[in-house]
């Protein structure tokens, strides 16, 4: 009996076959089908009509692959409207490009603490989901801490109970710290005021990195952000710089990141209106009047030319030719 071989029945193919086409049938006909239910159909109508060595070799291919299909809602894309279709593709397309960034910059590494900073405006809810959710993922394992500056002397605001409730959907701390812009720094008139308000916030988050033990800080800068800074540069500074999606600090062990960095500014507009994301209570009454929206400006004058400027003007900055910029020639004295 031990010696006993077994003959492979001619008409297995048929049944394998049959057991499938009644699956796809059965699955046709409903919206969803229970795990429980996939359990028991896939391994006791399928396999017992195999041997017991071929069982156990299809154990893995049976809960591996058809189990978790099978699983699954079926034909779900036609029960859903065009516009959550549209919602669908654009979520898939702002995670891939997240995950890009993370990846090509190296931005995230399995025991990181990051510190988002997070203001209340579309970016900064944006990254807090997407760092959230990242961080539900085991590999790599990395903590995840949201923080809201408040400047007194800064007549805008978010709705905080709205803040907390958003962090705690996805699992992340959420912590409010107030600061004011020193007797000093008012005297210093050729301080750009957006200068003052965003350095006495970042002064902030390097506080609480440190006392959180972070060793990141995550801002929402995006594409277009980077783009326009380059150009702000260029125009007003006369230096070929822009805020780079990775940045070591050299006084402290603190790494400034932008995981938004691939993604652009209309992409998260449209993400935020159709995630219903609740606008800030006020506004910055200095935002309207920078630097920035001159730029903002140029740019949209400059897609007139190149509807691919903002990619043109990325590019640049990945393929600068130092051969063919000026280069002074040093003196031996």
């Amino acid at each position: 009996a031990a010696n006993e071989t077994r003959t492979r029945d001619p008409n297995l193919g048929k049944v394998v076959l049959y057991q499938l086409s009644y699956c796809r049938i059965l699955f046709k006909n409903t919206a969803s089908f229970s795990k429980a239910g996939a359990k028991v159909l896939l391994f006791f109508e399928l396999t017992k009509y195999f041997g017991e060595k071929m069982q156990k070799k299809c154990i893995f291919f049976i809960f591996c692959v058809l189990y978790p299909i099978f699983s699954l809602p079926l034909h779900s894309d036609m029960e859903k409207t065009p516009e959550q279709i549209a919602f669908i593709k654009l979520r898939t397309r702002l995670t891939k490009r997240f995950h890009k960034a993370c990846a090509d910059y190296g931005l995230i590494a399995d025991g990181d603490h990051i510190l988002i900073g997070l203001s209340g405006g579309k970016d900064s809810l944006a990254l807090v989901e997407l760092l959230g959710k990242r961080a539900q993922i085991h590999v790599p394992h990395f903590k995840v801490t949201a923080v809201h500056v408040r400047v007194r002397e800064r007549d805008y605001h978010s709705d905080l109970s709205y803040l907390e409730d958003f962090c705690a959907r996805v699992c992340v701390p959420f912590m409010v710290r107030d600061t004011e812009i020193g007797d000093e720094a008012r005297g210093m008139k050729a301080k750009d005021p957006c200068f003052l308000c965003s350095w006495y916030r970042r002064k902030v988050l390097f506080e609480v990195a440190q006392e959180l033990g972070c060793n990141k800080i995550a801002l929402g800068h995006h594409k277009d952000d980077l783009v326009e800074t380059l150009l702000m540069n260029l125009i007003f500074q006369g230096s070929m710089g822009t805020i780079p999606p990775l940045l070591q600090m050299e006084k402290m062990p603190i790494q400034m990141i932008r995981p938004l960095c691939l993604i652009e500014e209309k992409d998260l507009a449209q993400y935020a209106q159709l995630s219903a994301y609740e606008k800030q209570v006020k506004l910055c009454p200095l935002e309207k009047i920078s630097n920035r929206t001159t730029i903002k400006q140029l740019i949209q004058q400059l897609e007139e030319l190149n509807p691919n400027v903002r990619d043109s003007i990325w590019g640049a900055m990945e393929n600068i030719k130092t051969e063919y910029l000026p280069t002074r020639v040093k003196s031996e004295n």
